[in-house]
């Protein structure tokens, strides 16, 4: 298949050549940057041996509405979608280059597991325990959907490859915060455009239910102190929108 890697950035300097190395199997790199004041655009225009694009296009505070700018960008009829804190394992890339596909039994998409490395520790429990994205399918198959948290809604076949995607998120503590905050308000505002209400017993259940589900019922206990840490920010995070979804039905806007 001939595939396009796609790349959304922000101020990514740090990870951008991690990514792009891993991604050299791929016949396109297509990086959509969001206005970055850093040096992410200059790094990945310096990098050999890759075929790279870099379009400039602000984000808006839609992640689907910049993925599907992104599609109209590509050049081949295969696109992965790689999150510049993510990197595709050798076996992973192997076993993409490796797809052979016909006619009668072409799927339109795949989905790939992705493995969280957060502080040193691979996280095997908790909501990032067993994540599957559809990230690999056909160009024209389907659109993305959701200002944040976004899915790609492939229509046709859609299967699951073998081998993970493995994801770096942010490793110091109030980067992830600063992330958490970005991301707490574009939900929140999604959920006041669908008219969605929030209120005090919201603001305090939601971020309980949270924690419990991800440190008991779905075992994060068992990643150790990073499976504690990653569950009270994932808590706290629904926090954050539940709040700011009450501050927005009271006029006060969020930054």
């Amino acid at each position: 298949m001939k595939l396009s890697a796609v790349i959304l950035t922000k101020n990514e300097e740090k990870n951008i050549v991690g990514c792009i190395n891993s991604l050299s199997f791929c016949d396109e790199i297509l990086l959509i940057d969001d206005e970055s004041n850093d040096k992410t655009r200059d790094i990945a225009n310096t990098i050999k041996g890759a075929s790279i694009r870099v379009i400039s296009h602000s984000l808006n505070g839609d992640f689907a509405a910049q993925r599907n700018f992104a599609l109209t960008k590509a050049h081949n009829e295969w696109v992965l979608f790689v999150d510049a804190d993510e990197r595709v394992s050798e076996k992973l890339a192997q076993e993409i280059t490796n797809i052979q596909v016909t006619d009668s039994q072409e799927p339109d998409g795949y989905y790939i597991q992705r493995k969280d490395i957060l502080w040193g520790r691979e996280l095997q429990f908790g909501e990032t325990g067993e994540i599957k994205l559809l990230r690999l399918a056909k160009k024209d198959s389907g659109k993305w959907v959701g200002n944040v948290h976004e899915t790609w809604q492939v229509k046709g076949e859609v299967k699951t490859l073998s081998h993970p995607l493995i994801h770096y998120p942010h490793q110091i503590v109030s980067e992830f915060l600063q992330e958490i905050n970005q991301y707490s308000t574009m939900r929140a505002e999604e959920l006041f455009a669908k008219k969605i209400k929030s209120n005090l017993f919201w603001i305090i259940l939601y971020p309980k239910m949270k924690f419990l589900k991800n440190y008991i019922y779905l075992k994060g206990y068992k990643d150790g102190t990073s499976g504690f840490i990653h569950a009270v920010l994932m808590s706290f995070h629904s926090f954050l929108v539940r709040a700011k979804l009450y501050l927005l039905w009271k006029g006060i806007k969020n930054t």
